[in-house]
């Protein structure tokens, strides 16, 4: 039995239909089992979430392997950042030891650091700590941005080329390597399926035992600035709007009073733009990917053209 958190969430929903057909059997740990769709009857549920720890023990019972997808970019009425992406998963893993789990697979992000100056960062760098010195073998996957048409940020970056010109937080000259969440959904599946093969990049647990402990960076082929994924997406609408920088300062004050007005149906928040200032550069580029047998594809082939 596999245990999948974010079941809902952009890469959890791409990984889950293909567990599914599969024949995978899995189980979702789920607030509302209505928000998985017609998967829902496919798989087991588990009532329950990040900011419910009790609920980690019963989504346990029988499981192997444990897949957490589940984090949050911004604070929520059941928990901070902090609470929801590192304190959570430190909880999942002592759940998952005392369970007897035997590998835990944590969904990171490229750039992950206590030291970043982007809370969810530095939440996920806390957790990727937590996991490593686990008893179980783990696989940490840390991508590049993660991307679908249609979704979230895509979405609002639609919305927004309606206007004369496309408002962007700071510069817009950080650099990530966008990745299609099916890419991602595929290396991640690839993994899954390499139970008991030896791990290529295994560290030793700190406590000195034997645990295979791995690391995979995935990313895209493309080195962008955000400013181009923008033109990307524009393009894929047949729109041309001008770009227009705003100072760093000044989003962060629009966006937290605009937080304090609608607090959490706000489109997006600091935290979620800061983001954006963020470079997310694998030295290794495509090679962890492709060596699980993904080519990861181009953002412009799966935008397509306007």
């Amino acid at each position: 039995m596999l245990l999948l958190t974010g079941a809902t969430g952009l890469v959890g929903s791409a990984l889950l239909r293909r567990l599914v057909a599969e024949g995978q059997p899995v189980r979702c740990l789920v607030r509302d089992p209505r928000r998985l769709g017609p998967q829902r009857v496919r798989v087991q549920i588990a009532l329950g979430d990040l900011a419910d720890p009790p609920s980690f023990r019963n989504a346990m019972r029988g499981v192997k392997t444990v897949v957490h997808l589940a984090a949050s970019t911004r604070d929520q009425p059941r928990g901070s950042i902090e609470e929801l992406a590192a304190i959570a998963t430190w909880r999942m893993v002592e759940a998952a030891q005392r369970a007897g789990v035997e590998r835990f697979v944590f969904f990171s992000t490229l750039g992950a650091s206590t030291h970043h100056r982007a809370r969810l960062f530095r939440a996920k760098a806390l957790a990727e700590q937590a996991v490593r010195e686990s008893d179980m073998r783990s696989t940490v996957i840390a991508p590049s941005l993660v991307y679908a048409p249609g979704d979230r940020w895509l979405t609002l970056l639609e919305r927004l080329s309606l206007l004369p010109v496309v408002p962007v937080s700071g510069s817009g000259k950080a650099v990530c390597q966008p990745i299609w969440v099916e890419d991602v959904a595929g290396c991640v599946l690839a993994i899954l399926r390499d139970r008991d093969a030896p791990s290529r990049r295994s560290t030793v647990a700190p406590h000195g035992s034997a645990t295979a402990h791995e690391r995979y960076e995935l990313a895209g082929p493309q080195t962008l600035t955000y400013n181009e994924i923008i033109h990307a997406v524009l393009s894929s609408l047949d729109r041309e709007r001008p770009l227009l920088p705003v100072p760093t300062p000044i989003v962060s004050r629009m966006l937290r009073l605009l937080e304090r007005t609608m607090h959490t149906s706000t489109p997006i928040t600091w935290d979620e733009a800061e983001l954006l200032e963020a470079n997310m550069v694998s030295k290794r580029g495509v090679a962890d990917a492709e060596a699980f047998g993904v080519t990861p594809q181009p953002m412009s082939a799966v935008l397509g053209a306007g």
